[in-house]
């Protein structure tokens, strides 16, 4: 969801990718819901993190809630960011329920990621001549 919100919302300036350790192969449907429901309409693949090892990033920020035991520490070049969100995919319950769970944390992504993209420019900006 943070890859189609960047890339919709501030692909001026930025340009997001996503990955994860255990990629299913294809988006969440309730993804997809959550994102169609803000007017984001996205296509895309759910893809291993390795595949982005050897691509250099301005800025890595990772967002799963449990990094010690979900997510890798990224060795590849990029500055790293920790974002904690609650993974909505292991909630349980009606279909009303778990796509309830991907609107809140779509709607805290919504907020987050843009104020940490928001002040890496600003530090980006304060520190040229």
């Amino acid at each position: 969801m943070a890859e189609a919100l960047v890339n919709a919302r501030l692909g001026e300036g930025w340009q997001a990718f996503s990955a994860g350790v255990e990629p299913t192969g294809r988006v969440n449907p309730d993804a997809i819901g959550a994102l169609a429901e803000i007017g984001i309409q996205h296509v895309g693949e759910s893809k291993h993190v390795n595949r982005f090892l050897n691509d250099e990033f301005d800025l890595v920020v990772t967002v799963c809630d449990d990094a010690a035991e979900n997510c890798p520490v990224w060795v590849g070049k990029g500055k790293r960011e920790h974002l904690s969100f609650p993974d909505p995919a292991k909630v349980t319950g009606t279909d009303e329920e778990k796509l309830a769970a991907f609107r809140r944390v779509l709607s805290d992504i919504s907020v987050r990621i843009p104020a940490l993209l928001l002040e890496k420019e600003r530090g980006l900006q304060g520190g040229r001549s």
